[in-house]
């Protein structure tokens, strides 16, 4: 029966669709429509016809786990995206950025479906929404909507497909929630036929780290990452035996391709570690939280991914991790080398459709030791690292033999041996928890780890100096910080106020306060940025006694700069069709735009990842005539306006 009626439905949709191919109007159910609760999910496109994804759900993203399936297009913009199941339109959002235009339909089971990245709103709903957003004075809006408002049944065209917010090319995104707000893998509970999955999840890389300082791998402390050979079949495999001793993590780049020749890869989300055998961790990400999506920076290699974009997974549970995907792991998933035998690990993973891969290896016991004839020559004096509790320094030798180092801390010193060395490098190992070293001299060096205090996660706190200022609320770390601060002026004379490391991720935003050493004529247009290379962020920021001070939830360099330039409008269009320009601000970034036609309001729409906005007439009929006015403001105040009459 349910086949039955995918294929009827999708019928109907694709000869309406082929009848109207510019405009599809938004069908919605009479009021008095009986729902039918036992109702069985259908795909929102072309139901009943194959399909193809882009995206699945509990996937990696740089800063959240991706909530639902991104449902593919083929780069074309006017899909007609049906209800999968009766139920009415509880929320509308439009947004530049983000999901873009989204329709919620709950259903009478409580359940929501969420369709996101849609080109505009239709029909009835359109008309309400086009209404509202003249009353609001803006294109950005959130509306709840009564049940007896916009009801729809299952089938019925509530939108099309489109482009809008930060979605990368054409596509729908389409999330299934439980009463309760959390987002369930669509793949498992409804089951589409239509974009079947027989491809098993490929392994890529696997990465082996030491979780302390008395632990090594290949006889050297730190992340080590190993290249996975396909062994044939779903079998993946490192060749050689890996040498460890000591507690160590494993991580994995896995990726589950969606269809044979595609350039897409979904999640892997169920991922079990055996050693010898026996159980030690596992994941199953089957439902994600909406409000926890943040928490996937303890899932992943946050270093990692900041370093050079790769995605890995940790398969064991570190530090702040809270999430509830592991309520079956017997373990954490850190595994303590048995130093009386070799070890086979095997990682079996499986995707939504339960196709299953394995990617195995050996850990060979090795004791620890300090002549280590690998390590490779440095092409700096020195550098230094922290992982866990451990900072690592990094010394080119400078000689034949092997010389102590002096640690500075508090004004008294003590001589340290390197851990492990060779005529290469020494490797100093010190354990952060016992000793904040102020200053470290070995070779001629005297290195400043700037390292200022320990900030304990899961409490609020105050850090306090001279020129910087940082307020912890709590929650706000995952793990305990060694907070590293500095300060430079610049041969400019730009002042750069070092606050941790881009590659330490925050929960939640941190008050900052600076006190600059430069003396600045306080404008709207001074304001706080978070600067990488010649990329700037605008922060902001209030000026208090001859301090400023602001929030950021990402660690990192931050500057002062004055923007003082204009930001530009360039013409598209503007005749009595519409009006089209492309809008751009070099520095601070556009804050907001408004538009009028005689004096009167003209709505703008805002295409963030485009830089492009567009009128929409509230009376489409009437052509646009008469005096045109846009004004578009940046962030630190400054205004350009653009003015036509339009004959």
């Amino acid at each position: 029966m349910r086949n039955y009626l995918k294929l009827k439905l999708g019928s109907i949709v694709t000869l309406y669709f082929a009848l109207t191919p510019f405009f599809v109007c938004a069908q919605f159910s009479k009021p008095d429509v009986k729902f039918i609760a036992e109702e069985e999910w259908i795909y929102p496109v072309y139901p009943g016809k194959p399909g193809s994804l882009a995206g699945t759900m509990g996937e990696l993203r740089s800063t959240h786990f991706h909530s639902g399936i991104d449902i593919r297009t083929n780069n074309t913009i006017g899909y007609p995206v049906v209800a999968s199941k009766s139920g009415y339109i509880s929320r509308v959002t439009s947004s530049p950025s983000g999901y873009g235009n989204i329709i919620y339909i709950t259903h009478p089971d409580k359940h929501t479906t969420l369709y996101a990245h849609l080109d505009k709103f239709n029909g009835a709903l359109g008309e309400y929404i086009l209404n509202e957003q003249y009353n609001q004075r803006s294109s950005a809006i959130d509306l709840y909507f009564e049940p007896d408002q916009f009801k729809v049944k299952q089938g019925d065209t509530i939108a099309l497909s489109g482009n809008s917010g930060s979605s990368g090319g054409p596509h729908v995104h389409f999330d299934i929630r439980d009463p309760q707000n959390i987002a369930l893998d669509p793949l498992k509970v409804a089951n589409f036929p239509e974009v079947p999955d027989r491809l098993a999840p490929a392994a890529e890389k696997l990465a082996l780290r030491t979780l302390d300082i008395n632990s090594r791998i290949n006889d050297r402390f730190g992340r080590f990452e190993f290249h996975a050979a396909n062994k044939g079949g779903n079998r993946y495999a490192i060749a050689s035996p890996i040498l460890a001793s000591g507690l160590i993590g494993i991580e994995v780049i896995a990726k589950d391709r969606l269809a044979p020749g595609s350039p897409f890869y979904g999640a892997v989300n169920y991922i079990d570690v055996h050693v010898d055998s026996q159980l030690v961790f596992s994941q199953a990400i089957d439902k994600v939280d909406i409000t926890e999506t943040r928490s996937i920076l303890t899932l992943m290699d946050f270093k990692t991914m900041r370093n050079n974009g790769n995605r890995f997974y940790k398969l064991y549970i570190d530090d702040g991790n809270n999430l509830k995907f592991y309520k079956d792991s017997p373990g954490n998933g850190k595994i303590r080398i048995d130093n009386k035998k070799e070890s086979l690990i095997e990682i079996t993973m499986r995707d939504s459709y339960g196709n299953k891969s394995m990617v195995s290896f050996h850990v060979k016991p090795t004791p620890v030791i300090k002549d280590v004839r690998t390590l490779e020559a440095m092409k700096t004096p020195f550098y230094a690292d922290i992982s866990e509790n451990t900072y690592e320094l990094n010394v080119k030798s400078c000689g034949d033999s092997i010389r102590a180092a002096r640690m500075y801390v508090q004004g008294k010193f003590v001589d340290i041996e390197p851990d492990y060395a060779n005529i290469n490098r020494e490797v100093y190992l010190i354990d952060l928890r016992k000793n904040i070293p102020d200053s470290i001299v070995v070779c001629g060096n005297s290195i400043y780890p700037r390292l200022k205090q320990s900030i304990p996660s899961g409490t609020t706190y105050k850090y306090y100096s001279d020129m910087i200022e940082v307020e912890f609320p709590e929650e706000s770390l995952y793990d305990t910080l060694y907070l590293h601060t500095d300060y430079n002026q610049l041969k400019s004379g730009t002042e750069v106020f070092t606050i941790g490391t881009r590659t330490t991720p925050l929960n939640k935003s941190v008050r900052i306060s600076l006190k600059p050493q430069v003396k600045y004529e306080v404008s709207p247009t001074l304001g706080v940025y978070r600067t990488i290379g010649r990329s700037h962020t605008y922060l902001g920021g209030e000026w208090i006694n001859g301090k400023v001070h602001f929030y950021s939830r990402e660690f990192g360099d931050f500057t002062i700069l004055e923007d003082r330039e204009d930001p530009s409008i360039r013409v598209i269009n503007a005749d009595r069709i519409g009006a089209r320009f492309k809008i751009k601000d070099n520095l601070s970034g556009i804050d907001k735009f408004e538009a009028s036609i005689n004096g009167e309001f003209l709505l703008m729409h805002y295409d963030a990842k485009t830089a492009t906005i567009w009128s929409e007439q509230r009376n489409k009929k009437i052509p646009l005539k008469g005096k045109f006015e846009l004004t578009v403001t940046d962030n630190a105040g400054n205004k350009s306006t653009f003015t036509k009459t339009i004959p």
